[in-house]
């Protein structure tokens, strides 16, 4: 699981809409740490099944995504992945002004298969 804040950088529409493109970097980065765990080398993101983008990310807010390798081949590995909204930013107030969301918000789902080199 990895957990960090979009920045304004991260705003690619009107409003400080973050890219969905953005939810999709953050499972490489998972799906990366998951290969090494899983057999020691990084992997290469082969294709996604499906993606689902499901509520709007903003400037300020922080995401959580998470991973599960859910089906192993020979070199290939099935995984699932979630991106959370847990704090969100409230400009609306103020300017730095931010909450803890009650419960976190999912704002994508995808899943996806990675490759692992041939053992040498």
């Amino acid at each position: 699981m990895i957990r960090l804040r979009m920045s304004a950088h991260d705003a690619h529409y009107g409003g400080n809409l973050v890219d969905g493109a953005r939810m999709l970097a953050l499972f490489g980065d998972v799906a990366t740490e998951l290969c090494i765990r899983e057999s020691g080398d990084e992997g290469l993101f082969a294709s996604y099944d499906s993606v689902e983008f499901l509520a709007p990310v903003f400037a300020g807010d922080y995401v959580e995504a998470q991973g599960r390798i859910v089906r192993r081949g020979n070199r290939s590995r099935a995984m699932e992945f979630e991106a959370r909204k847990v704090i969100a930013a409230r400009p609306d107030r103020a300017p730095s002004a931010a909450e803890i969301l009650a419960e976190p918000l999912v704002v994508c789902r995808a899943r996806g298969t990675c490759v692992i080199p041939k053992p040498a």
